[in-house]
């Protein structure tokens, strides 16, 4: 049965003699998530929180559910650990692993966990732009989120990651530098992230269209929209829409169409 194991000192001392997959399953936490196939929940140790990823075999017909929709299949946690391992390579600000391991050899039937430090006194940008509209931010914040957002999805794409979930929700605030010229954002949530020598054109559009539908009601501006596409391109606003036009193009139809769609799930909900 193949299987690895990465554990920090703390979790190698904690469950010494012992199966990590045995013990970290027998933890109880304050559940955040629980469906058919993962677990995650808060718990501590030693006095620091963390957060544990228990996944399950997902089962075959998931897997080819997810093939038939031309989709890649998340087996467990060790793509988020990879995913982890080359942001923090990178520069790129995230989560820390502190214990991964995966066992087994049928697809379908895969064991494995990720446990990663709970970052502390952090806001989503989804929470945090929710009253921008009616009380927008001072311009060098506003300035300032934006420049690290756009770097930050910018060196993510050119190591080869997309994230496949990327939206305001999944980037988080550190409050401690809200007053600095360029505060810090965590980008969290991988496990569906791919990792490539390259992201393929399609998943850069994905990506950049999930942060701009996300981003709809928040009362940015036209120049704002620019700022972001500067920074992400890393060329002047007239080299990137000379150059990237179809690119652009795409980010917005496919920002439009999630929007629509969202539009109308939201109005199945209130009918119900």
């Amino acid at each position: 049965m193949a299987q690895f194991i990465d554990l920090a000192p703390e979790f190698a001392r904690a469950w010494q003699g012992r199966d990590p997959f045995e013990a970290v399953a027998a933890i109880e936490g304050e559940v955040f998530r629980h469906v058919k196939s993962r677990r995650t929940f808060r718990f501590e140790l030693e006095g620091r929180g963390y957060f544990a990823k228990v996944h399950h075999g997902v089962g075959w017909r998931e897997i080819f559910k997810n093939w038939l929709r031309f989709k890649k299949p998340v087996l467990g946690a060790r793509n988020e650990y990879e995913a982890l391992a080359l942001l923090h390579r990178v520069g790129v600000d995230t989560m820390t692993s502190h214990a991964c391991g995966c066992r087994g050899t049928n697809p379908a039937k895969l064991e494995s966990f990720l446990v990663t430090a709970e970052l502390k006194n952090m806001t989503s940008l989804e929470d945090l732009c929710r009253d921008w509209p009616e009380h927008p931010p001072a311009l060098r914040f506003r300035i300032g989120l934006t420049r690290r957002l756009a770097t930050m999805v910018r060196t993510m794409h050119a190591a080869g990651l997309n994230h496949r979930d990327c939206y305001l929700c999944h980037f988080l605030l550190d409050n401690a530098t809200r007053d600095e010229a360029l505060p810090h954002l965590y980008v969290i949530d991988l496990h569906r992230a791919e990792i490539r020598s390259a992201v393929p054109y399609r998943y850069r559009v994905k990506d950049v269209a999930g942060i701009y539908f996300s981003s709809m009601d928040i009362g940015l501006t036209r120049r704002d929209r620019c700022r972001f596409m500067k920074l992400y391109s890393g060329k002047s606003l007239r080299r990137t829409l000379e150059e990237d036009g179809a690119f652009w193009r795409a980010v917005e139809r496919a920002a439009v169409s999630l929007y629509r769609r969202e539009q109308i799930r939201a109005r199945r909900r209130a009918q119900r």
